[in-house]
């Protein structure tokens, strides 16, 4: 609970909570996702332990809930779109509303906005129901997140990491459990290990897929296809890495993530403070960006620049990690 909150304060200072007035301020993010799906993740484990058959059953009930909530929960036939609800907007007479949503850049972040006040009330006035969406600004999620989320949302008028969508994103956490629970047992051997996790994953990527053909694979709603990919996707991933790194000991080339690993937090802020692309930039834009444009390639420039990027990254990392210098929550 106390790494929960912790988490979650240092999400909203890292969206400017502590720089900006009400409503400017996010009050879900990256960190806010990760940390409310680690308190949900917790509180299911706490309960329940490391009995794998209880835990994949409450994945599943979750993936199966989010998607009949997204399926048959009726919701207004209104996309939230600055565009279509500027459209909506002259076609009422509502001159002074439709100005406002072309011209103001995030209405949920102004105080008073015309823009917010007109998508409201076109959002009020519309009857029409409909099930089944999944579009942008057209979905439960992202209705939702207009009516109850308050603060700055990232999308306008609702957000990627917004409230339903936390639902789902507690399943991909119990995903992560089950696999630390499975690579902990002791009545297995470490081939057998990398062979479920194998199959684990390549059974949840094409059951994702297949599951998209009718709830598409959309990250920014978390849909529960979406997890059965990312999910299937991370244990064969895992799988590799545990076979080459436990089981083969080849651990030489994997140092460099093991010094953002230690500090993966830190680096996440820290990028939002010191901005090493933007430094990155002033060391090998302008004169030297268009050198390599012109001489090597059109476009090498901004790959020179994200590598300058990475590479002061793994500077700053590799300077902690050798000072033992970690944050821990």
């Amino acid at each position: 609970q106390r790494r929960a909150a912790l988490l979650f304060v240092l999400g909203i200072f890292y969206s400017g909570g502590f720089r900006t007035e009400w409503p400017d301020i996010r009050l879900l993010g990256v960190l806010q996702r990760i940390a409310l799906a680690y308190l949900g993740a917790g509180l299911v484990f706490c309960f329940v332990g490391a009995r794998v058959k209880a835990l994949a059953g409450i994945v599943a009930a979750i993936l199966v809930g989010y998607w009949a909530l997204m399926n048959f929960v009726p919701i207004r036939d209104i996309a939230l779109d600055k565009t279509k609800l500027a459209e909506l907007a002259e076609k009422s007479g509502d001159a002074r509303g439709a100005l406002a949503l072309k011209s103001e850049t995030n209405p949920s972040a102004t105080k008073n906005s015309p823009a917010w006040q007109a998508a409201q009330a076109h959002f009020a006035q519309t009857t029409a129901t409909t099930t089944g969406q999944f579009g942008p600004g057209h979905n439960l999620a992202n209705h939702l997140d207009f009516q109850f989320l308050p603060g700055r949302k990232y999308d306008l008028f609702y957000d990627p990491e917004g409230l339903l969508s936390t639902l789902p994103a507690v399943a991909t956490c119990l995903l992560g459990v089950l696999a630390g629970v499975w690579l902990r047992r002791e009545d297995f051997c470490d081939k057998w290990k990398v062979i479920y996790l194998l199959s684990f994953g390549a059974l949840a990527v094409i059951a994702g897929f297949a599951w998209g053909m009718s709830f598409p694979v959309v990250k920014k709603i978390w849909t529960s296809s979406f997890v059965l990919v990312a999910g299937g996707y991370s244990a064969m991933l895992l799988a590799a890495f545990y076979q080459v790194v436990d089981v083969w000991q080849r651990r030489e080339w994997c140092q460099p993530f093991v010094w953002i690993g230690m500090n993966s937090i830190t680096i996440y802020v820290a990028n939002n403070l010191l901005q090493f692309r933007a430094v990155a930039t002033r060391l090998v834009g302008g004169d030297v960006k268009k050198w390599f444009d012109t001489t090597v390639a059109d476009g090498v420039g901004n790959l020179v620049i994200a590598i300058v990027g990475f590479a002061l990254i793994f500077a700053f990392v590799n300077f902690l990690y050798r000072r033992k210098i970690f944050l821990r929550l």
